[in-house]
This record gives structure tokens, C-alpha cells and sequence, in this order.
């Protein structure tokens, strides 16, 4: 479903991605770890086509992305649901307008039509109560749960989720995890978290990525990585594992 191939990407003289293969099949989940600042979120960007590569290869369902038109992208982009890590919700539109918002403008649907669907998705993250509030009057897990009812509109084959737990209290992350796990169990779609919480890991994914100084040092299933001959992985990991920042 995703395929990267000697991905570069570096800003100014600072290299991010150092020549990234990857390879994540339909309807599994990756998670990508690493110390923060290390490209993780680039990644996420460069497979949706909010930014490009310098060079490299991204395929989606065996479709070049580098090499579309803004037409074909942004057809491209409608299968794939973006949770970004602030939410990035619309401060002007309530709850329910910001996830009727991706149907309004993608879809020809009639309005009762999106009015049952936006019900249906804020009910399934529970944000029901909150549908006409503004964002400003919820809270920021709230507004993580209003954020992936957005991204799951469209009803996406591939979901990208940026750190959907930074942030949040034990409780209210693991609130978050288990609708994650539910989604998934739903929907079947192909995933890739970006994530530096070790139980988001062994909730969700099938398979875990280290992303190290724009390279991947490590990859597998959480057992394959804690058997890693890598001491940064061995550190990161038990950094993680602790509840810290490998900074």
C-alpha cells in the first residue's frame, strides 16, 4: 500500500532523510520511532504530498506520488486521513463543521446525508455532546478525538497519525488508544503512527521503524527491535519505556 525508496529530504544544509526505504503493506500499522527533531513528521508529510522529497520514490497503491499533477494528489490524498498532533482543527468552525468540513468540499453528498455521517463519527469518538462547541471551548484530547472523526470522514484506506497521544494524561491517552484499536479492528486500513510512547506501539502497530540522524536503524515487530544489536535503539527503547523523552 506504501512504498518509500532512497527518500531523501533536507532543509537548507540539514539533512532529515537520509535515503529511507520502507515498505508497509495493506492493512498493517507502522509506527515510526526516534528522539524528537529527527524527521518523523516529515515522513508523514512527505507520504500525504504536503511537502516533496529532493529525490526518492513514494508510491501509494503503486502510484508515484512524486510524479502527479495537483489533480491526481489531491484524488490521491482523499483515501488518506491525517491526524496532526495539535488536532489543527478550524478555530472559526464549530466541532461539527470541522469534521463536515472534508464532505462539504470532496464529496456530492446531500446535507442530511453528512449531518447523519458527522453524528455518526463524532458519536463514535464521543464527542456527540461537544458537536457545537467551538475548539477553543474543548480540551486538547477533545480536540485529538474531534481531529481523527475529521480524518476518518472520507472513510480513508491509509490513516496517518502524528503523535496522537503527546500531550495527553495516562487516562485520556489510553482513551484515545483504545478508539484507535477499535477503528482499526473496524476499518481494516493501512496506518503509520508517528509516536515516541511505547504502549501506542504495542497497542496498535504490527510493525516499528527507529528513524535515527535520517536513517532507519532498526526495523520488525517491538520484540525484533528490544533484540536489536543498535545501542541507540537499546537506549531509545528504554528511555521509552520509562516514560522519557530520548532528547
Amino acid at each position: 500500500m506504501i512504498k518509500l525508496e532512497n527518500l531523501y529530504k533536507s532543509f537548507g544544509d540539514q539533512v532529515v532523510l537520509n535515503g529511507i526505504d520502507l515498505e508497509i503493506k495493506q492493512g498493517e500499522t507502522l509506527a515510526i520511532l526516534g528522539r524528537s527533531g529527527t524527521g518523523k513528521s516529515v515522513l508523514l508529510k512527505l507520504i500525504i504530498g504536503l511537502i516533496k522529497p529532493d529525490s526518492g520514490s513514494i508510491q501509494i497503491a503503486e502510484k508515484e506520488m512524486t510524479k502527479m499533477n495537483i489533480k491526481e494528489l489531491n484524488n490521491t490524498r482523499k483515501k488518506m486521513g491525517f491526524l496532526f498532533q495539535k488536532g489543527a482543527l478550524y478555530d472559526s468552525l464549530t466541532v461539527e463543521e470541522n469534521v463536515a468540513f472534508p464532505l462539504l468540499r470532496h464529496t456530492r453528498k446531500k446535507p442530511s446525508e453528512i449531518r447523519d455521517q458527522v453524528k455518526d463519527l463524532l458519536n463514535r469518538t464521543g464527542m456527540i455532546d461537544s458537536a457545537k462547541k467551538m475548539p477553543s471551548e474543548i480540551s486538547g484530547g477533545m480536540q485529538k478525538r474531534v481531529g481523527l472523526a475529521r480524518a476518518l470522514a472520507l472513510e480513508p484506506e491509509i490513516i496517518l497519525l502524528d503523535e496522537p497521544t503527546t500531550g495527553l494524561d495516562p487516562i485520556t491517552a489510553g482513551e484515545i488508544l483504545d478508539l484507535l484499536h477499535q477503528l482499526q479492528e473496524e476499518h481494516h486500513a493501512t496506518s503509520v503512527i508517528v509516536t515516541h510512547d511505547i504502549r501506542t506501539v504495542r497497542t496498535l502497530s504490527s510493525i516499528a521503524a527507529v528513524l535515527e540522524k535520517g536513517n532507519i536503524v532498526a526495523e520488525g515487530s517491538l520484540f525484533d527491535l528490544e533484540r536489536s544489536r543498535s545501542e541507540f535503539v537499546h537506549a531509545f527503547l528504554k528511555q521509552a519505556s520509562a516514560g522519557v523523552d530520548y532528547v
